[in-house]
């Protein structure tokens, strides 16, 4: 299982500019309008309401979308940019065969041409279905899974593939884990409320209309959408819940090969192996045993039947959203009772989105080219090491831990490996064939080699300049792996960093960015890796016990929100990034400080340097939700709602409640006796 943290949710979207480091890009619109303040709500009381209220009661969420704020408008920014990039590529004639251009160009008129599709029908996927309706027993089970693995289907009955060796960083060892869920989460299956129960119900006739498009009668495909159900419950059994999923000893289990065949013999691990192009293995990480033993009885009582309608399924859902029109709508209608969006995103958006995910650094050359400049990367490197300098600060006057476990804090800390904007060397795409004939044919051969290359690292040395965001991405993540923290192109822009802000708003925004995936490798799950990225236990026991106890009053703290309904804040699940908010806003504004001493205390449009710091973080976190969204990110997603992400960190700081002359017994001051700092 690859361990990074992200900053934001994975759910982007829209806007309408060009990005700031364009070449004779416009200087930034006014950081704070009045018109976004809510000067009704005091910010002691509630200062995302204070700061972003205004906006919030205009903004409106566009109806493709599940939520809306800083990262979608930014996200919206890129997609446009990213559109002309795709367009000028795909009317490049002249474009040489394996380049970017031609690639990239090649792969969006494919994705863009939808009476092709409409023509095409089934054919795309026909070769895989008929794979699965040649199966003569449930014997054949195990290379048909193979198959499809090896073809990049995804989710199917279990994960298998390569990754760093946690305990290990320096090697790829080969892994297999939980999976074969077509919902986001086991709790989907297993909670017995009425909410819960009529999305399952919702789901099952979702499986037999898609059953019915792939050529099953309504009769045919009811019973087999039955069938899925029960396959895939039983698999929710067998998986651990998210918060168990947090803790990275209980996905460590290095055990010989032939351990598989003890926890599920029926299963031919041998002629899987073979399907996947491999003669034999000596040894892998099982990150879930009980899952895997999950299996057995699956195998043992599921008909043939079962299975075929489970791998129809299966092909059918993750070939959807490239198929016919009627797969596509389909694909969103359901998609939609969990997001809350009311229209599916045009087509070019969807596009752009699948030629970065299955192509991303043949696009991202061709958007760092245009957009992201070496003198931006070398801005963005020194609010970097600014930032680490101020936690090699923090670190000499902890009050709670030891000399001992501050040395090898330290140890980590100047091990950190900085990455911004794209990589030092751009991957190779060998293998992946790219035509205008049809996005499904491309997707697949791009998922074959990247599920080939991903499976031939295995007993290899670690790429350590490998990343795993493409550069226009609006995101950041800290890897405890690698030990390395990054900050793609995308995010390096307004409302997060311009040139053009003073330091107070750029260390308010980017900073507490740089300074939340900073804090990631000193999390409650970062800080079991060491500088070298192996999971190893380097604090001595009174540190851990005092950062454990610091930890349990973020996570009750967050645990107290409610964000709808009688639904609150799962503080557990969202523990780390809670801690990394804390921590980033902490550290960005001890930076500032830093930067700023001995300059001229200004005030800007009424505000402090202090003042203007806050509201640099609050713009960052500045979002609308709807309320299906909401629900499924509380229980789903290691991020808290964007409110709390505001309110929650920033009502610890006592930086904070001096900048607005906040007092005991305001809302935006936590009593001392719960307030909770780590770093």
């Amino acid at each position: 299982m690859k361990l990074i943290r992200l900053l934001a949710p994975a759910a982007l979207a829209l806007a309408c500019a060009a990005p700031a480091f364009a070449a004779g890009a416009k200087p930034a619109p006014p950081i704070f309008p009045r018109a976004n303040f809510d000067t009704t709500c005091a910010p002691c009381r509630d200062f995302d309401q204070f700061a972003s209220g205004g906006w919030k009661r205009s903004a409106v969420i566009p109806a493709t979308n599940s939520n809306w704020g800083a990262f979608s408008e930014l996200a919206e920014n890129n997609q446009v940019a990213l559109d002309g990039i795709l367009r000028a590529a795909a009317n490049d004639k002249a474009a040489k065969p394996g380049s970017p251009e031609r690639m990239v160009g090649d792969y969006f008129a494919a994705c863009m041409d939808s009476n092709a599709a409409e023509a095409a029908g089934l054919k795309p996927v026909q070769p895989l279905l008929s794979s699965i309706d040649a199966m003569k027993s449930p014997a054949d089970l195990p290379a048909q899974v193979a198959w499809l693995h090896a073809h990049g289907v995804r989710g199917v009955l279990f994960n298998f593939g390569s990754g760093q060796d946690i305990k290990n960083s320096d090697r790829v060892i080969a892994q297999t884990g939980q999976g074969g869920l077509s919902l986001p989460d086991r709790d989907y299956y297993l909670k017995t409320d009425s909410t819960s129960r009529a999305l399952v119900a919702a789901y099952v006739d979702h499986v037999a209309r898609t059953l019915v498009l792939g050529g099953a009668s309504p009769e045919a495909a009811k019973a087999d959408a039955g069938r899925v159900l029960a396959i895939e419950t039983a698999l929710a059994k067998g998986c651990l819940t998210n918060v168990q999923r947090r803790d990275p000893k209980a996905s460590y289990h290095f055990l010989p090969f032939d351990s598989l065949r003890g926890m599920a013999p029926s299963f031919d691990w041998s002629v899987y192996l073979k399907g996947r192009g491999r003669a034999s293995l000596d040894s892998l990480n099982i990150s879930h045993p009980g899952f895997l033993r999950t299996l057995e009885p699956l195998l043992a009582t599921s008909a043939l039947a079962d299975w075929q309608a489970y791998l129809r399924w299966k092909v059918l859902d993750d070939a959807s959203p490239t198929l016919t029109e009627a797969f596509g709508k389909e694909n969103f209608a359901f998609a939609s009772r969990m997001s809350g969006a009311r229209a599916m995103q045009p087509r070019w958006k969807r596009c752009q989105r699948a030629v970065d995910g299955d192509l991303g650094d043949q696009l991202g050359q061709l958007y760092v080219q245009k957009y992201f400049t070496p003198e931006a990367r070398r801005r963005a490197l020194t609010m970097v090491e600014n930032l680490e300098a101020a936690l090699a600060d923090r670190l000499v006057t902890l009050e709670w831990m030891s000399e001992a476990t501050k040395k090898a804090a330290r140890v980590k800390l100047d091990a950190f490996a900085e990455r911004i904007g794209y990589p030092d060397k751009w991957r190779s795409y060998e293998g992946v064939t790219v035509t205008r004939s049809s996005w499904y044919e491309n997707r697949l051969s791009a998922n074959q080699a990247e599920t080939a290359r991903n499976f031939g690292k295995i007993g290899k040395p670690v790429d350590r300049g490998e990343w795993r965001m493409t550069p226009p991405t609006v995101n950041a993540f800290y890897s405890p792996t690698f030990n390395s923290i990054n900050f793609p192109a995308g995010i390096l822009q307004p409302p997060f960093y311009s040139p053009d802000w003073d330091d107070a708003v750029n260390y308010g925004a980017i900073g507490a960015v740089i300074g939340h995936e900073m804090t990631h490798g000193f999390d409650d799950q970062g800080r079991q890796f060491d500088a070298a990225g192996n999971l190893r236990d380097w604090w001595k026991p009174e540190d851990a016990a005092a950062y454990t106890a610091r930890a349990n009053q973020v996570e009750a703290q967050f645990s107290s929100y409610t964000v709808l309904d009688t639904m609150h804040v799962n503080g557990k699940l969202t523990l780390g990034e809670n801690i990394a908010d804390l921590g980033g806003v902490a550290l960005a504004y001890a930076a500032f400080q830093k930067a700023n001493a001995g300059k001229p205390q200004t005030k800007i449009d009424g505000f402090t340097p202090e003042q203007r710091f806050f509201l640099g973080y609050a713009g960052v976190w500045r979002r609308i939700n709807r309320d299906e969204s909401l629900r499924t990110q509380v229980l789903t997603d290691p991020h808290s709602p964007s409110h709390w992400r505001v309110n929650g960190p920033l009502s610890n700081l006592d930086e904070f409640a001096k900048a607005f002359g906040c007092k005991e017994g305001d809302e935006m001051v936590r009593k001392q006796e719960l307030r909770a700092r780590i770093w």
